[in-house]
Order: C-alpha cells, then structure tokens, then sequence
C-alpha cells in the first residue's frame, strides 16, 4: 500500500509563559484565600503543562499564606483506589518532590446533597480542608453534548466525587447528564469549599491556550462560554468519510473514551443517536498508551484491534470505568488480530484498499497519512499540505515503520 504524509494546519495559540499567566490570572480573580489547607485537584487526563500549571497554582497559594496540597480526582478511573490514582497523577509528572506539595490519595467521601439519582458527595480530604480549588481542561464530552461538557463542573460533580458521585452522575440519562452538572455541581459550590476553578484551553496542537481563574460562584455562569470557545481550537479529520481509519494509539491519556467520539464519530452509547460525521467504515486500533495504566475503555468502539493492545489491557480497570459509567458496549474486545501487518493486511483484503487513513491518536492530528486516492483531495483542502513522494507501508517483525512526528 501507498501511502502520502499529510500536514494538517490547526488553530495554534500557545501561551508564551504558562506559570505567570496561572498567577496573573489567580491575581485578576480578587480571591479570599483563607489560611490553612488548600486542595488542589488533579486529574488523569495528558493535558499539556499540567505539572507546570499546578505547580504555579501552589505557589501562588503558598503566597497568600495558605498550604497547598494535590487531591487526585477521577472518579472511578485507574481502579478506584487511592493508591492506583495517586499512581496515575505520578505518571503525569505532579509528584511531591516536583510539585513541593503534598498528595493526598483517599476513595473516602463525605455526602453533601442528594439529586433525583442518588447522593452528592466530595473527597474527604477536600471536605476537611479550608477550600478547593479545582483544575481541569475544557473540553468536548465524549458521551453527551450541552452548554456544559467535559471541565470544571465535571470535575467538582465526577473527580472530587470520587465513584459514588460517578455513579449518581452517570445513572442519569444521557440527554440530561448536562443538566445533572449543573445540579449536582450547585451543590459542591452551595457547601462552600468550592475556592475557584482554574479553567485550561487547549489549540489544536493540544497546546495551553488560554487559562482562565473563576471564583467559585462565576463557573457555571462562565464554563458554557468556554466550552463554546474550546470549538474553536477544537482538532477534526480533515475529511467527512472513511473506509478504514487506523489509530496507532488509544488511551485515557488522549480522551475520556480512549479515542475521541467527537473524532470518529461514534459515541457507542445504547439510545442515543450517533455523531453523523465523519462516517467511517471500519476503525482499526493498534496500540493502548503506557499512561492509561492498563485501562482501555472505549476500545469497543473499534472493530479490529491487535494483540499488542489486547494483552495491554487491564480488565478489572476497564470494567470499574466502563461499569461506573454503565456504558458496557465501550469495553467489549473487538476482532483482535497478531499484529499490524496482519490486521492491515485482512482488512485490505475485505474493505478494500481507497479511503485509508492513519493518524497517532485522536488528540494529535496534525500529521497524519493517506492512501494514495485521498492525495488529490488533500491537495485541494484549505488547511492541508501532501509531501510530494507517496511512501510505501513497510512493516518490521509484523509493526508498521511509519512515523508521525
């Protein structure tokens, strides 16, 4: 197979100093800062800079005469268990020695409200403490669209909940899972530990963007502006149907789901009606990222996938996040075949060889290739250059040689 490098030119607006930016804003938000303990949160996601940006949220704390400390807060993701979060966060660079603060690592949870679906509840470790404040990337959702998606209140209502407030955010349904944040997230600011929000944009090369620093009562007012400034920076194929995209690499690391939903299009939620573009045939998996730590939801969403990333998964891991959320269909093993070489080889045999993509990951689309009756198409779109000589698919010992950066 032959296939062309394809640059793909997406919204780049890097922020030149990351650490003054935290401060300035933090400094522009007029925050009260109480003296004592101040927790920080800390997700699982590979949002860029991310040990930078709460290094600075620290310091800056530290500053104001407060002690701050990191609280791991995913919900029920690495495991749920303390040590198995506090892993995860270790893996994204925030360490004690790194970050010169505390972490502090609990499942125990302290119940602050109820909703129609269950209880409320927020990390002990941050009910005890003298305020929070809470750290996360706008994002799109992967499972439900709405003025609030993947962010601050997500991560107050999901990560500080630990798994009891995932399960009574997720046993909502889909269509009004948005409006579950904003009752569920009204409660964690009605308890008054909630400091402020530190919101994080990312561009199109998942490169910190904008920060922005929200006092407790103005997030649910300001985080549907962001997210509709998040579309903006948001990184999409550059083409509306595929017959077979192939994703060198999937994980937790890269999107909630493993691969982005709003990416490949498809949601893989029972009932609720599919994203339409792009429509793509067949997805093909290769590989599960080393700091998804074993847990590879969203695979279900690919129809092939290799032995590689089969023996890489985590089956306790992946089934504490796929059962929290009670979207089953996302962990089902697909097809699984030996290595890349095969499994390019059999799908070619049975869908053909025209309207072949391959790209690293879904987070990363900036390089990616195409097979060779995509060039002209490639040539024509306004945001994308093709390397003038096709190259041919090599394998070695079965892997693919190709190289995206």
């Amino acid at each position: 197979m032959k296939l062309y490098r394809v640059r793909q030119e997406l919204v780049s607006k890097p922020v030149a100093d990351v650490a003054g930016e935290v401060r300035r804003q933090l400094d522009s938000a007029n925050l009260d800062v109480p003296r004592g303990d101040i927790a920080i949160t800390a997700g699982s996601r590979g949002i860029a800079n991310i040990d930078v940006i709460t290094r600075a949220v620290g310091d800056w704390l530290k500053s104001r005469g407060a002690t701050p400390f990191i609280v791991p807060a995913m919900g029920s993701h690495n495991g749920a268990t303390a040590e198995g979060q506090r892993s995860m966060v270790e893996s994204l660079g925030i360490t004690e020695d790194a970050m010169q603060m505390e972490i502090r690592a609990s499942m125990e949870v302290v119940k602050v409200g109820e909703v129609n679906t269950g209880d409320v509840f927020m990390d002990q470790h941050c009910y005890e403490s003298a305020g929070v404040i809470v750290l996360n990337r706008i994002k799109l959702h992967t499972c439900f669209a709405g003025t609030l998606q993947s962010g601050l209140l997500k991560m107050m209502v999901v990560g500080m909940g630990k798994i009891r407030s995932a399960e009574t955010f997720h046993t909502a349904p889909t269509p009004v899972m948005c409006d579950m944040l904003y009752d569920m997230g009204k409660i964690l600011v009605d308890s008054g530990k909630i400091l402020a929000g530190v919101a994080i944009l990312e561009d199109g090369y998942d490169q910190t963007a904008e920060i922005h620093a929200l006092p407790a009562a103005r997030i649910a007012e300001e985080e549907p502006r962001l997210v509709e400034r998040h579309r903006g920076y948001f990184p999409r194929l550059p083409v509306n149907d595929l017959n077979v995209l192939v994703i060198d690499e999937m994980g937790k690391t890269y999107s909630g789901t493993g691969m982005d939903p709003n990416v490949i299009g498809r949601r893989g939620v029972a009932g609720l009606n599919d994203i339409d573009k792009p429509a793509v045939r067949a997805i093909a998996v290769l590989r599960l990222a080393g700091k998804s730590q074993g847990n590879a939801i969203g695979v279900g969403l690919a129809d092939f996938i290799t032995s590689e990333l089969r023996d890489a998964i985590d089956e306790h891991k992946t089934f504490i996040n796929a059962f929290t959320t009670c979207e089953m269909d996302r962990m089902k093993i697909p097809a699984t075949l030996k290595d890349d070489q095969t499994l390019i080889e059999t799908v070619g045999g049975r869908y053909g060889r025209n309207r072949w993509m391959f790209i690293p990951n879904t987070l990363h689309l900036d390089q990616f290739y195409v097979s060779e009756d995509m060039r002209d198409e490639m040539e024509r779109h306004e945001r994308c250059s093709v390397h003038p000589e096709p190259i041919d698919l090599a394998f070695d010992a079965g892997r693919h040689q190709l190289q995206f950066h």
